[in-house]
């Protein structure tokens, strides 16, 4: 097996942390390249020609590449199934449905508390400027349907990439002194200590 990720070269980016932990978790071994993405490396060639929709990350495997994070983290969890390999997604079908609709809704909403509480400010430096009034709604609606998921340590029993994407969302406001009730921060918190998750906040030390 030949596995190759393409991130952005700060390690900043929510979903190439997304990919990167779903991989360590299947245990299938990966080569890293770095991107970088404030100089527009991603909009030229030949990366533009190789990814279709010339986003960031991109998996690498046997010459097929995908990029979008929820579908990568699908196709590994087809291509490589339990109980082989550990699981991404939870195997009932209900629930398997609801960890996909969480990654759907944390992608595509919630952009005045993604802008404001942005991954730099997670991962770097956190800011001090309160929230506005549009990215606070977005922060109560997060809390409101965490409250409503959140129910032990993982989401639906075990652990699954869902967890991942919500407790970096969960993050956004922890780290930046943001008020999230105790049982969220306890939960994003442990799910912070994973090893997968580790493995990728020890690029941003210092070599």
């Amino acid at each position: 097996m030949s596995f190759k990720l393409v991130v952005d070269s700060l390690f900043a980016s929510p979903y190439a942390m997304s990919v990167y932990v779903a991989l360590t978790e299947k245990g299938l071994p990966f080569s890293l390249e770095t991107m970088d993405l404030e100089a527009g490396a991603h909009r030229r060639a030949p990366y533009r020609e190789l990814a279709l929709t010339g986003r960031v990350p991109a998996l690498v495997h046997e010459g097929f590449v995908l990029t979008e994070s929820s579908a990568v983290a699908e196709y590994l969890d087809e291509a490589f199934p339990a109980p082989q390999y550990t699981a991404l997604y939870p195997q009932e079908i209900h629930a398997r449905a609801r960890a996909r609709q969480l990654q759907a809704w944390l992608r595509s909403d919630l952009m005045p508390l993604r802008v404001e509480r942005n991954t730099e400010s997670v991962f770097f430096r956190p800011t001090s400027v309160p929230l506005s009034a549009e990215a606070q709604a977005c922060a109560d609606r997060l809390i409101a349907a965490a409250e409503r998921l959140v129910d032990g340590a993982n989401l639906f029993g075990r652990w699954s990439i869902a967890d991942t994407d919500l407790a970096m969302m969960l993050q956004r406001l922890i780290v930046n002194g943001d008020p999230v009730p105790p049982r969220l921060r306890d939960y994003a918190v442990g799910q912070w200590q994973r090893p997968s998750v580790q493995r990728w906040l020890a690029h941003h030390e210092p070599n």
